[in-house]
């Protein structure tokens, strides 16, 4: 694809913007670009793109738009773009078409980035080279605009970039779950699933969709499918695909063979992280990976950071930071994963959640709930009082609440259910303040 002289705007100017203009100038293409935040003018290469104002009237002569993922289609820019006609791709449509390793791409609700770092892991750990990113840590079209030496590109994708493409297609897709969130952004939740499923629609009979058997859109989604379809499942026997079995999780591809791998190789909690193992294990096997490299690449993979992520553990209280857990059906599997009683801390900014989905889990699981942040009181208008409930105006007033309640052997959760944005730049930000506050407060 030749993109000298060719006029091209980006929209928002974070990491993944910034990237993309980059790449954009290298290849000779004359960027506009623009932020809806003030933009201080940008040094060396990226000084040849023009700065403009963030107005619609920056289209007059663009010939394709390239937004950040975090900016929606309600964006006046974009929305002009598509009533003038101009093309619209996300960072990941233009960098698949420079890239030349295959691709493996992961997109869900929740799980995607544990399974693109699983898949990463073991990938290096059978000696084979891998890239990987996409929306977790460096963006795909940085890593096109280097050498691409390695044998895989492993890509985590979310919704926001699968919005815009058109000829995106990985070599193997996977799909953990759909569940409700980002309807602050999409508008409705077929919108956001339809976004999803997008990561099949360029696929082909040569290329592996793997599907999640237990979801309820997995049915009526494989039959539009024209790759290869592998299923998982945590709840019953799925062929052909992979699925657990007492002790086991049993790998059937096809009715001729049949491979098995024991459950405890899997050292990060909760059944949701079973599910991401079976379809990581899918797709290395997929890349020529040997069972036994798999299971000694697992039993040493140790989960990411802010996912149910054990911080310590102080006069038998235990304390878990889950700030990556953004929308409720990530809450949910977090309880899940915990036998003991729960003092639950959630809040931030609302995504539209439909927190009543945690009343079933919340009267067995949580001994008190915590909430804090802009959305503790939209959260207790629809679940507080069904256990204990306090309202706390910031997640620091609400960790020394939740352990002024807590008795020896609770475990106290942040897992927000919400976007951090009221008061942290991000999930990260949130997590590593929960770590620090209680490593503080109990000095260990």
């Amino acid at each position: 694809m030749d993109l000298r002289e060719k006029n091209i705007a980006v929209i928002g100017l974070a990491k993944t913007g910034l990237a993309t203009a980059e790449f954009l100038i290298q290849r000779g293409a004359r960027v506009v670009a623009t932020d809806e935040r003030p933009v201080s003018p940008l040094t060396g290469d990226l000084g040849a793109a023009r700065i403009v104002p963030h107005d619609p009237d920056i289209l007059q002569g663009v010939e394709l738009v390239i937004p950040s993922p975090g900016v929606p289609p309600t964006n006046p820019i974009l929305m002009e773009a598509l009533r003038q006609g101009i093309p619209v791709w996300s960072e990941i449509e233009l960098a698949s078409r420079f890239l030349k390793p295959p691709m493996i791409a992961i997109t869900g609700t929740n799980g995607k980035t544990t399974t693109t770092a699983l898949i990463g892991h073991i990938l290096a750990k059978s000696g084979k080279k891998a890239f990987v990113g996409g929306n977790i840590g460096a963006p795909l079209i940085g890593y096109v605009n280097g050498p691409q030496e390695d044998d895989y590109a492993v890509v985590e994708v979310s919704s926001f970039q699968l919005q815009w493409i058109e000829s995106f297609h990985p070599a193997v897709a996977i799909l953990l779950n759909v569940t409700s969130d980002h309807l602050d952004y999409h508008g409705s939740f077929a919108a956001y699933r339809l976004a999803k499923e997008g990561l099949f629609v360029n696929q082909s009979a040569n290329d592996t969709a793997i599907l999640n058997a237990d979801d309820p859109g997995t049915e009526a989604l494989q039959r539009r499918i024209a790759a290869r379809t592998l299923l998982f499942s945590s709840t019953h026997a799925v062929a052909p695909g992979i699925f657990s079995d007492e002790c086991w999780l049993v790998y059937a591809p096809s009715p001729l063979e049949r491979e098995t791998y024991p459950l405890d190789m899997i050292k990060i909690p909760g059944r949701h992280n079973v599910e991401n193992v079976m379809a990581a294990l899918m797709a290395v096997r997929n890349c020529g990976c040997d069972p036994l490299g798999i299971i000694a690449a697992v039993e040493t993979f140790p989960g990411i950071a802010h996912r149910i992520e054990f911080v310590g553990e102080y006069r038998w209280l235990s304390f878990y930071d889950d700030s990556k857990g953004t929308n409720v059906d990530a809450v949910y599997r977090a309880l899940d994963t915990f036998s003991r009683p729960v003092i639950l801390l959630m809040g931030g900014r609302d995504k539209e959640g439909d927190f009543k989905a945690l009343l079933p889990v919340l009267k067995g699981k949580v001994k008190r709930l915590v909430l804090f942040g802009e959305a503790r009181d939209t959260i207790g208008s629809i679940i507080g009082g069904i256990v204990g409930t306090d309202y706390c105006p910031t997640l620091q007033t609400g960790i020394e609440t939740a352990m002024a309640a807590a008795r020896p052997g609770d475990v106290i959760l942040l897992s927000p259910g919400c976007a951090s944005f009221d008061e942290f730049r991000d999930y990260k930000a949130r997590g590593q303040f929960f770590k620090d506050t209680v490593k503080a407060l109990l000095n260990f």
